[in-house]
């Protein structure tokens, strides 16, 4: 097909799809014989080639996205090159489209899938950076909470049973996100036995070292546990904003949780 029988509406329309320049778009359609979708393939194609060999670029910037189905919640990190990009509408838009992709996975890590690729090589292609799906996870089976800081650098999501209304559920999140120990578990069952081992040990050494009868130094020991279980887990934390209450106290009778991920782009 001719350059002159290409209609400049259909290279406009490939243009903002792709968001590749006139020029490429229109040799795309007479390669493709006209054919719209033929061409933007062929561009992705030549694209994602010259893309892929810039994947080496730093990513350290980016966005965290959350979105919640029946019975589900997925919190997803995209990475970008620059903040300028991933405070771009379209670079969140498309975060926000993962999200709701990463509610197909079963609970657990999150693996990219090809329509998770494609809609992130949407933008890696528009902007020339180096956009890709960092990690996502999905819970499954109970009650959720959530919370996106403004920046959507930062959140968390909740796990529960029971009844927890929505503005309870995001103000634990948020003291997820903000508080200055982040929490390592609910409560001390489920902070990892060697850890809970170790610290055992380090507070019945530094109790019998202080010399006090064997009950008094045991009582010691059993104080430091406790004091420690309040500054790692979450249900023994001082709720961040009223430090008068701790986390548990939040929770209406009957409800429990059960579980909970933070997540920072770039970190943990």
């Amino acid at each position: 097909m001719s350059t002159a029988a290409i209609d400049p509406k259909t290279v406009m329309k490939l243009r903002q799809k792709t968001g590749l320049g006139m020029g490429a778009c229109k040799d795309a359609l007479v390669e493709a014989n006209g054919d719209f979708d033929a061409a933007e393939k062929l561009l992705r194609e030549r694209m994602k080639d010259k893309m892929d060999g810039r994947t080496d670029r730093p990513a350290g910037e980016g966005c965290l996205a959350i979105a919640a189905g029946a019975g589900k919640i997925a919190i997803v990190e995209i990475r970008s090159e620059t903040d300028f990009t991933a405070k771009n509408a379209e670079f969140r838009a498309m975060a926000a489209d993962v999200a709701k992709m990463a509610l197909e996975a079963a609970a657990g890590t999150v693996a990219a899938t090809a329509a998770i690729t494609t809609r992130v090589d949407d933008v890696r292609l528009k902007t020339g950076e180096n956009v890709q799906f960092a990690r996502g996870e999905v819970m499954a089976g109970k009650s959720y909470a959530s919370y996106l800081h403004h920046d959507h650098k930062q959140g968390a999501i909740l796990e529960f049973t029971g009844t927890l209304d929505a503005e309870t559920g995001a103000a634990i999140c948020q003291h997820i996100v903000a508080s200055p120990v982040t929490p390592q578990a609910i409560d001390e069952t489920g902070l990892p036995a060697d850890q809970l081992a170790q610290k055992r040990a380090e507070a019945t050494a530094e109790a019998t070292a202080s010399g006090k009868p064997a009950q008094i130094a045991e009582k010691m020991a059993e104080g430091k546990m406790r004091k420690w279980f309040e500054e790692v887990t979450l249900l023994g934390q001082a709720f961040v904003f009223d430090e008068k209450k701790k986390i548990k106290d939040l929770l209406p009778a009957g409800t429990t949780l059960t579980g909970f991920r933070r997540m920072v782009v770039g970190g943990s």
